[in-house]
């Protein structure tokens, strides 16, 4: 009876061993939870994803990944994976802000991050983008290509996330030609706006209708419309958040990038490192996180001429000479 006893014993002591072993307990898990688009946007959250998957892989994290049906879900999902002590729990995009800051409040020894939005919790790391010093250089680029003057900006959901996209475009293709017209449109006031293909296409057909040649696509994956009117039409369109030049080799101008994969990686780093902190982090032409990209698919599309021109303007953002606004006056 006595043995069995301590059979019994030793082997609940090895069980609960088996439960805390150091390589468990190093096995980090990182939730992200994208907006209501979610993947497959060939934009915003695929960037994201590449970032998180990058850093899974390199250091063998447990990835969880989470989209919402509507906004409205995104709470409780943030609130379901503090619950479960994720180690970092990723928030893509600016409709997280109001349900990360509660969320956060809530659960303080939880690490919280949100991308292209500010939160004050000391717990949340805020990612955000410059975005309007790279819309200032491809609508440089833009007012450079164009042959009709008449250029076209087609936002998601009309808000000021979207408000410093324009205001770049229209301020950097106004510095190249005063005269130059740039039509805008939204495709929506509601987080629907980056999930409606069909108004993406719809908007981009009327602008390419009217003239325009050029039209810098915004909107998430609503802007896979957007390509989709460009096929049609053969006019060109400018891609952001990734790399959208293979999409279409001589329709697809330039990729204005913002480092959404970078910062999704180095801010998990951080985690695994153990040197998280919260409060803003900063993104700009300066720091690597904004970019144009030329390769193989578009720079026949880009003469040597005109990348010197926006280069030189790259070099003034940078130096401080230049400030792209990100609101219009």
């Amino acid at each position: 009876m006595q043995k069995n006893l301590i059979k019994t014993f030793i082997y609940s002591v090895m069980l609960i061993s088996l439960c805390v072993t150091p390589s468990a307990a190093k096995t980090k898990k990182i939730g992200l939870i994208y907006d209501t688009g979610g993947r497959g946007d060939l934009s915003f959250c695929d960037a994201s994803y590449a970032g998180a998957k990058k850093a899974v892989d390199q250091w063998k994290l447990d990835l969880k990944e989470i989209t919402p049906g509507q906004s409205t879900d995104i709470e409780f999902a943030l609130r379901q994976l503090a619950r479960l002590k994720y180690d970092l729990i990723i928030g893509v995009g600016f409709l997280f802000q109001e349900p990360i800051e509660r969320v956060a409040s809530e659960f303080p020894s939880v690490k919280f991050a949100i991308i292209d939005a500010e939160a004050k919790q000391e717990n949340v790391a805020s990612l955000i983008f410059k975005a309007h010093e790279g819309t200032y250089l491809v609508g440089a680029i833009a007012a450079l290509k164009t042959e009709t003057n008449r250029i076209g900006f087609i936002g998601g959901m009309n808000v000021p996330l979207l408000h410093a996209f324009e205001a770049g475009y229209y301020a950097g293709a106004k510095a190249i030609n005063p005269e130059i017209e740039v039509l805008i449109d939204y495709a929506g006031v509601t987080p629907k706006a980056f999930s409606d293909p069909a108004k993406g296409k719809e908007l981009a057909l009327a602008q390419y209708n009217k003239g325009v040649d050029v039209i810098l696509a915004a909107a998430g994956a609503t802007s896979l419309g957007i390509l989709e009117a460009a096929k049609e039409k053969q006019k060109q369109l400018i891609w952001v958040d990734a790399n959208g030049n293979h999409l279409a080799p001589g329709l697809v101008l330039t990729s204005m990038i913002k480092g959404v994969e970078l910062a999704v990686y180095q801010t998990i780093q951080a985690v695994v490192e153990s040197n998280f902190t919260g409060g803003v982090k900063l993104y700009g032409l300066k720091e690597g996180g904004i970019e144009y990209i030329v390769d193989a698919s578009n720079q026949d599309q880009l003469s040597a001429e005109m990348l010197k021109h926006v280069e030189a303007l790259k070099n003034q953002i940078i130096d401080g000479e230049i400030v792209p606004p990100s609101e219009r006056e």
